[in-house]
């Protein structure tokens, strides 16, 4: 998907009793992201981190769960997503995780953790969250501790935390003008879990705790808060980013069948195109999210997932141009850009391909798709240790350390020492000599 870019990001922890490998998947969309960012700006605004100071990111993951791992990134499990109900719900589970960072909480743990600046310190410290959230598998990386339960130390919040958590959250929503109720109809997703098995539970409790007393408190908090309108406009991004992510992570007929359920009809078009791009339905596709085009003219982003479903369909110069036009009405899109590059190499243009794909990297490093196209753009016009720079950045963020460090070396033999590419693949050789 322009949503299922997947974007793997393999477990970089030492766990002595944990052999095996496992990743953690990004999904990537344009139209998501920035839906998500609309419904979490106000919350971030109120916490004073700034609107775009935080960055939300979604992770391929049924299981209900959210977390942070540094003070720029909070990431939400797809299932979570899926499985609430408004806007004011997901800005509970928002305005919960930033207060995480406001507070402090994250940082006093990390303090020894590599930041999340480059591709592979992402990945570092997204391994240690899915060593704390409970994953079965962890494949070789920094050694912050000895055993699962280490890792649980440092990613569990103390219940003192959570009710501070939960007390900062209530007001971050009241002040940013939302209905605080979300917060209690999060909590009561979870009510009855702390009574089973470690096993049985969601991710979420075993990283936040949950007790009757935060419930009553909660219920105290907005006590005196009810009433409060639903954000109309906040109420349709959610339905844009749950709509799109439903009907690319459910059967198609699912989707087909649940249109009416969008929200609006620009909605509907856009998962109705989805649905039958994935049947292989070009011109039922196209002519859904046309009429979603109709409804929103010039709307960059479902230019995008036109762009995509074109691509896809191997019409590659029509790709090209709608991408262009999506490219234009979004110039600082990087994935928006990234699918532009794509086009590009698709149709033999690696000149123009690489234009696109620069810009795209300068502006998201997350992106193993958008790696590995560069990577592509340079080797087709001949700057083969720029090639190796990209190659081992993408490694370094699926950790394959060892790929990883090949490909650094290669790039550092052929690049003006202190170069600012050399310095990148410098950076990526310090983080597979960490891993080893």
């Amino acid at each position: 998907m322009s949503l299922l870019r997947l974007l793997p990001l393999v477990v970089l922890l030492v766990l002595s009793t944990l052999p095996a490998r496992a990743a953690t998947v990004l999904l990537r969309d344009a139209d998501m992201e920035r839906a998500l960012q609309q419904i979490a700006a106000p919350i971030l605004s109120a916490a004073g981190l700034g609107s775009s100071g935080v960055k939300i990111m979604v992770i391929d993951n049924g299981s209900l769960n959210a977390f942070v791992t540094d003070p720029r990134h909070i990431f939400l499990h797809s299932g979570l997503i899926m499985r609430l109900g408004s806007a004011r719900e997901l800005q509970a589970v928002i305005a919960h995780e930033a207060a995480h960072i406001a507070n402090g909480h994250i940082t006093r743990r990390m303090s020894n953790v590599r930041n999340a600046s480059t591709a592979a310190g992402l990945g570092m410290l997204l391994s240690v969250a899915a060593a704390a959230a409970g994953s079965t598998d962890a494949a070789a990386g920094i050694a912050i501790g000895s055993n699962s339960a280490a890792m649980r130390r440092l990613f569990s919040h103390t219940r003192a935390e959570e009710a501070a958590a939960d007390a900062a959250s209530v007001r971050y929503m009241l002040r940013a003008g939302a209905d605080p109720v979300g917060a209690k109809e999060v909590l009561d997703l979870f009510r009855g879990q702390e009574a089973l098995s470690l096993g049985r539970q969601d991710p979420y409790m075993r990283t936040h705790p949950l007790t009757r007393d935060r419930l009553r408190a909660v219920e105290g908090m907005i006590a005196g808060h009810t009433g409060i309108p639903e954000d109309a406009t906040a109420n349709y991004w959610f339905q844009r980013a749950s709509g799109k992510l439903s009907a690319f992570k459910r059967a198609p007929d699912w989707t087909l069948r649940r249109l009416d359920a969008s929200g609006s009809r620009d909605i509907a078009l856009m998962r109705e195109a989805v649905a039958w791009h994935r049947q292989s339905n070009l011109s039922k596709a196209l002519r859904a999210i046309d009429g979603a085009l109709a409804i929103r003219p010039g709307d960059a982003y479902f230019l995008d997932l036109k762009g995509q479903i074109l691509l896809e369909s191997r019409q590659f110069g029509a790709a090209v141009q709608v991408y262009q036009a999506a490219a234009a009405r979004a110039p600082r899109e990087p994935l928006i850009l990234g699918g532009l590059g794509r086009a590009h190499l698709a149709a033999g243009n690696p000149k123009g391909a690489l234009q696109a794909l620069e810009q795209a990297r300068a502006r998201d490093f997350r992106d193993a798709r958008i790696l590995r196209d560069l990577a592509v753009a340079y080797a087709q016009t001949g700057q083969l240790a720029m090639a190796s720079v990209v190659t081992a950045e993408r490694y370094a963020l699926m950790g394959r350390m060892k790929d990883a460090e090949l490909h650094a070396k290669r790039a550092l033999g052929a690049l003006p020492r202190g170069s600012s590419a050399w310095q990148r693949a410098d950076d990526v050789l310090i983080a597979a000599k960490r891993a080893k």
